[in-house]
């Protein structure tokens, strides 16, 4: 990608960020199982974690270093980040010029509806360089201040999941309509059940699967197991009372987890920091806004 259409793609995308602390998050208002952030860091960002989305997006400014599938990486201005679910990585800036990168965050359910049920494209270079591609993510992740519009959502899907398909190059298996409506009905009994424990038996009854049939299908579908998917919707929830200014110790309980410790354990596990660094990250951009 040129300097010129390097300029233009982002214009205006800093703006969010240029007067709130140095180093921030912010989060737009999205559909459910779609979020968007900006992130701007000096130094170290992110201990290794793993969360149960994909995590796709483009370095807006500075060297985001990272380490993915076992190698460091380099993502430059213009560049695109593709993390797989469920992948372990870290992330930082790779020079003391700072980082800026603009990211979009997607539940695998949400492609999987665009791929017919077929399985999740994985492609495996981590950083790629794409004008076409990156257009496509910049006309989501650049008016990250808007609400997208429903009808924008689904043709934007749409052509993310043909440039993902295409540089995972190989084509998607099918999976079984049986499998793919057991992993459907688990997720969503999951999802409405997360503040409390669910019995594998409670599954089997749902789906008609015994336990280990399920745990494969789910994985195949979604790639992650029934726990950490349920683990991750707490986890979720648990962000968003944090932006609302909740103390953590009382966000713990209401998200379903058995006390404050435990929380941050698998805080930090999916996200690399702990819940109080999420939160002074949020409430500082939230202040200098």
């Amino acid at each position: 990608m040129s300097h010129d259409l390097n300029s233009q793609a982002f214009e205006g995308l800093g703006r969010l960020c240029v007067d709130a602390a140095e180093n921030c998050i912010i989060s737009a208002s999205d559909p459910a199982g779609m979020e968007r952030i900006e992130a701007r860091f000096h130094g170290s960002a992110f201990d290794l974690h793993r969360h149960d989305t994909y995590a796709i997006g483009v370095t807006l400014h500075g060297v985001q270093r990272f380490r993915y599938l076992g190698v460091t990486r380099h993502s430059l201005p213009g560049q695109i980040i593709v993390l797989h679910p469920d992948e372990l990585h870290d992330g930082g800036a790779g020079t003391e010029d700072g980082l800026r990168y603009r990211m979009l965050y997607l539940e695998p359910s949400l492609m999987l509806d665009c791929l017919g049920g077929a399985s999740l494209p994985f492609v495996r270079d981590g950083v790629l360089t794409d004008d076409s591609f990156c257009a496509t993510l910049l006309s989501a992740l650049g008016p990250l201040e808007e609400e997208l519009d429903e009808l924008f959502v689904a043709d934007f899907l749409a052509r993310l999941m043909q440039s993902l398909t295409r540089h995972a190059g190989q084509p998607a298996k099918p999976m079984a309509r049986t499998a793919w409506r057991a992993a459907t009905l688990a997720r969503d009994y999951l999802t409405e059940n997360f503040g409390r424990p669910v019995r594998s038996d409670e599954l089997e009854a749902i789906t008609g699967l015994d336990r280990y049939a399920l745990s494969r299908h789910f994985r195949a579908a979604f790639c992650t197991s029934p726990h950490r998917f349920q683990v991750m919707r707490r986890l979720q929830s648990a962000r968003r009372m944090i932006a609302a200014g909740e103390p953590l110790a009382q966000i713990a309980i209401e998200a379903g987890f058995s006390d404050q410790s435990h929380f941050i354990r698998q805080f930090k596990k999916a996200f690399g920091m702990t819940p109080g660094r999420w939160s002074s990250l949020i409430q500082g951009t939230a202040a200098a806004a």
